[in-house]
């Protein structure tokens, strides 16, 4: 090789670099994630830096301001029409600001707002030592049962630190359904998961099942999060690129300038297929659907009750959200590909979560399979792939979430002398015992049932109808059919509650402190003015049903 061939090399590898370009971020409408990301940040350091006896209120406080103005920053974003005429994409291409984004982080603030009341509630154990206790292990890192936590449990120590992981799950769950790119949704994918294993393990009583629990959801959803980490890959070499857009223009075949390395990997259909396939079994995987479903029974029962409760509103809100994105803005060139895939798996979701919840015995796996069998019917709103779609699927996730927290804050006040009384023997004349506890909880179990009157009955008719007139009937048809098998176990436990006898030893039910009783009024409420009067809330879904591409 001549020496002119060498400098000639040399030459083109050293051309100065264009100059690298200022990000520009839009803060004001990050401020909702920022907001809750400077909060959780702060809780950390009160850990660190406040007096023991005073953390819990400096937690409950941070935590409650940020959770509020955050709702609020999200409230004054939607008047100010970035959830119609003014949706774009922010924070260089990483995070959208539209209408179903704004609508799901709302929703997920304030089931947030509503989770934390359950998390802070000090009153349902009886004090231990002269300490109020709360749903949370004393010292986590110490064993079950060993001297150490003995002595924590003596000293009076609480696990403050759940607040803090509870605003890192927030500000994870806020991005994952606002994601623009593959990345961010990974990184926003893991922010959300990893407090939530972490709040798994923190159970006070029955230590061992909690943390057994927090190891099966850790393995399962690091399975997952391998699984769309490597379809992330596969769509960024089919596509060479990781924004949404992008990889949308790619396969509808409208991107403006092919190069030749590009139409190389475009003709390959495996790498589109199987990546989105993967990256949909991640998402699918966080929202309980059947044959993805495997932890949710067990998590659901070993985590503190509070935990569920949040768990099971916020992630499937976050985690549908981010399922909408994708299949409507990265992925209708695919529709008549992964429409097939989804009738299979709602059908089975549904039927699955509705008949094998007949023979479950603990209240907590029963509602467990009970959210199984709801996500089946929310994903038969997301095959309807039309706006009615989106607008039915937002509003059934925002009707259910405060439901199903409600229905886990009556949970925990069922108590017997080894803490929750979840065996649904436990449960028997309950409605005698303490009729208005059993009455809100028969408001829930309707409302799951999916009652006239009640939410559940709103949120379903509009999914179903989305789905009929998106060229679904016979998932309709599954679905109503699953709805009436699932009616049988929600409608047995109101009989087991009102029409059976007491048991002389049963459960007590414990007075909580108004910061349950505000959860449980909250659900209560949403459950009956959304079935009562559905239409504004309806109406304001639809308006937030256009994704900005």
């Amino acid at each position: 090789m001549s020496t002119s061939a060498v400098h000639s090399l040399w030459t083109t590898a050293a051309e100065p670099i264009s100059k690298i370009d200022t990000p520009k971020i839009e803060y004001g409408q990050l401020s909702p994630v920022l907001i809750i990301v400077g909060a959780a940040v702060v809780g950390v350091l009160i850990e660190a830096a406040v007096p023991r006896k005073t953390r819990y209120y400096a937690q409950v406080f941070v935590a409650v301001v940020a959770l509020v103005a955050a709702f609020a920053a999200v409230v004054a974003l939607a008047a100010g029409g970035y959830a119609t005429t003014k949706s774009g994409i922010a924070a260089m291409g990483a995070i959208a600001v539209d209408g179903p984004a704004l609508f799901l982080q709302g929703t997920i603030l304030l089931a947030g707002l509503v989770g934390l009341f359950t998390f802070a509630e000090r009153r349902l154990d009886p004090e231990a030592h002269g300490n109020r206790v709360d749903s949370f292990a004393a010292q986590a890192a110490s064993v079950p049962g060993s001297d150490s936590e003995k002595a924590a449990v003596k000293a009076g120590f609480t696990t403050t630190e759940v607040f803090p992981l509870l605003m890192f799950a927030v500000a994870g769950m806020l991005v994952f359904p606002a994601a623009n790119d593959l990345l961010t949704l990974f990184i926003a994918l893991e922010v959300l998961s990893l407090p939530l294993y972490l709040m798994c393990a923190l159970a006070r009583r029955k230590r061992l099942m909690s943390q057994e629990a927090a190891v099966k959801y850790f393995l399962l959803g690091a399975f997952a999060s391998a699984f769309t980490l490597f379809g992330i890959a596969m769509l960024y070499g089919y596509a060479g690129s990781v924004s949404y857009a992008t990889i949308a223009q790619v396969v509808d075949g409208t991107v403006p300038d092919v190069t030749p390395a590009l139409a190389d990997t475009m003709g390959n259909d495996a790498l589109l297929l199987i990546g989105s396939a993967m990256i949909v079994m991640g998402l699918l995987f966080k929202v309980g659907a059947v044959p993805f479903h495997m932890w949710t029974p067990d998590v659901y029962q070993g985590a503190p009750t509070p935990v569920t409760g949040f768990m099971a509103a916020a992630t499937k809100v976050a985690a549908f959200g981010a399922l909408l994105r994708l299949l409507y803005v990265v992925l209708p060139g695919l529709r008549w590909d992964w429409r097939p895939v989804m009738w299979g798996v709602a059908i089975v979701t549904m039927l699955g979560g509705a008949i094998i919840a007949i023979t479950q015995t603990d209240i907590k796996r029963l509602l467990a399979y009970s959210s199984i069998a709801h996500a089946g019917f929310i994903l038969a709103g997301v095959i309807a792939t039309t706006p009615d779609g989106v607008s039915s699927v937002l509003f059934y996730l925002a009707a259910y979430s405060f439901v199903t927290i409600g229905a886990f804050a009556v949970v925990t006040l069922v108590r017997d002398a080894g803490g929750e009384a979840t065996h649904l023997s436990n449960w028997a004349g309950l409605g005698r015992r303490s009729p208005l506890v059993a009455a809100v909880f028969a408001v829930f179990l309707l409302a799951f049932a999916g009652i006239p009157l009640t939410s559940g009955f709103a949120g379903k008719f509009a999914v179903f109808k989305a789905a009929a007139e998106g060229g679904a009937a016979p998932l309709v048809v599954v679905g109503v059919i699953s709805s009436a098998i699932a009616a049988f176990f929600y409608i047995r436990v109101i009989v087991l509650m009102f029409f059976s006898e007491p048991r002389p030893e049963g459960p007590t039910v414990a007075v909580p402190s108004p910061l349950t009783m505000t959860a449980i009024g909250v659900g209560v409420a949403v459950t009956l003015v959304l079935g009562v009067a559905p239409q504004y809330f309806l109406d304001l879904a639809n308006q937030a049903s256009v994704f900005v591409r």
